[in-house]
């Protein structure tokens, strides 16, 4: 390695970068917002001066944030209030998307249980936050606070996307949603789904690459839906380890039909349920 070289080569690049990103930052923020909105962590509100104190704390914590990828003082100030001006609107989609978990997911036993111990909710959570930031067009962030719910959770959601109210993902580990992705209200999503692209290609980065799910449409495990012109109609339901590149009509049912030949002399005659 020749090192002057390197050194002038690794100085210049570094001169070229409009911003440092402390990523530790990032990740701890949202965590603590998270944290704090659905009283996960250690920070216990029960007095408005706990309000007061842990909102400031966090309003602090997301300006030292957003001083790495912004410049301009004034563009900083109104996005953050943009950001915790948002927060009661998107605490209740949230609540909303909890909710339809509950009423959907027999394994779910409380609100509670869904807001602490279900990634497919914290990805959901974290998508929320992530995707305002991405309209307000802040570089980089909305990309950090994706991948870590993506590292914490399995569960891979573009802030780019757009996803309407009352969204449930089941398990989650697997799904993949794509930046132009278009998700309508009252979706349910099991692991292993990918939302994505026919092709992948510079070309095309300001097209629309992923499908338009209409609402009230279930996807079961393993199902794989490419193409930016692709449509599922409201009411479908998609069965497991579909692929589909193409639209279809409202009320569909599509099944993957797979062919199970057992070798042996001993086979039950009832094949045995498996139910997760």
């Amino acid at each position: 390695m020749k090192e002057n070289n390197f050194k002038a080569q690794f100085l210049a690049s570094i001169s070229e970068c409009k911003c440092y990103v402390g990523k530790e930052n990032a990740e701890e923020f949202i965590q603590n917002l998270y944290d704090v909105l659905f009283q996960v962590g250690k920070k216990q509100i029960t007095t408005e001066k706990d309000f007061n104190a842990y909102f400031n704390e966090l309003e602090s914590s997301f300006t030292d944030v957003l001083l790495d990828v912004l410049t301009d003082k004034e563009e900083l100030i109104s996005i953050k209030e943009k950001l915790f001006d948002a927060i009661p609107s998107i605490y209740a989609i949230l609540i909303e998307d909890a909710e339809f978990i509950l009423q959907n997911d027999p394994a779910a036993k409380s609100i509670r249980e869904i807001q602490i111990a279900y990634p497919g909710f914290f990805a959901t959570a974290v998508y929320r936050f992530s995707h305002l930031l991405y309209q307000l067009n802040i570089p980089i962030l909305p990309r950090i606070l994706s991948e870590y719910a993506h590292s914490k959770t399995g569960i891979d959601i573009h802030p780019g996307a757009s996803i309407g109210k009352q969204f449930m993902i089941d398990h989650g580990t697997g799904v993949v949603i794509g930046e132009t992705t278009i998700i309508g209200n009252q979706v349910k999503i099991f692991q292993g789904v990918t939302l994505g692209a026919i092709s992948v290609s510079r070309e095309i980065k300001d097209t629309k690459r992923h499908p338009t799910i209409k609402d009230n449409v279930v996807i079961y495990s393993g199902a794989t839906i490419l193409g930016g012109s692709t449509v599922i109609g409201e009411n479908s339901v998609i069965g497991g380890n579909v692929w589909l590149t193409h639209s279809i009509e409202p009320h569909s049912r599509i099944f993957h039909k797979s062919q199970i030949i057992v070798k042996g002399e001993k086979i039950k005659k009832e094949p045995i349920n498996f139910v997760i």
